[in-house]
């Protein structure tokens, strides 16, 4: 989304979508990966859902980076960004939430996730086709 006035992207922030805490319910992980200036001045912008197939809302605080649902708002990723390298990642695990379980496929569903959400600009359509076939990929092991 672009602000016609400057005609430069606006910055989401938490008020801009529906949203929810982490919830207690949560688990911790060190997600070690460097990202350049660009990079982060595009996880910096954040993302305000403008289609249904944009599943995600996301918004930077400080140095950190909150991922919400869009549907739904629930609050999956929170990542604490470190100059270090060695960013604190809390993923939710209510059950209610979110399905997902594995330690290795969350931390591989962020890098994916971050992946897409550090171009600029960002394509929400071809995260979801990835995101869709990944499904179907997974439901066909089942």
């Amino acid at each position: 989304m672009t602000d016609d006035r400057k005609n430069k992207p606006r910055i989401a922030h938490r008020g801009d979508w529906k949203h929810e805490p982490m919830p207690e319910q949560h688990e911790t992980f060190v997600l070690s990966r460097s990202f350049s200036h660009m990079e982060m001045d595009a996880l910096r912008l954040g993302n305000i859902p403008q289609a249904m197939e944009d599943k995600w809302f996301w918004y930077m605080e400080g140095s950190t980076l909150w991922a919400h649902r869009s549907w739904t708002g629930y609050c999956i990723y929170q990542i604490d960004f470190k100059e270090d390298g060695h960013h604190v990642v809390l993923v939710n695990r209510d059950p209610e939430q979110y399905k997902c379980t594995s330690m290795e496929e969350d931390i591989a569903s962020l890098n994916k996730l971050l992946d897409w959400w550090t171009e600029l600009p960002y394509n929400h359509y071809n995260e979801w086709l990835s995101e869709t076939y990944d499904a179907l990929q997974k439901a066909d092991q089942a």
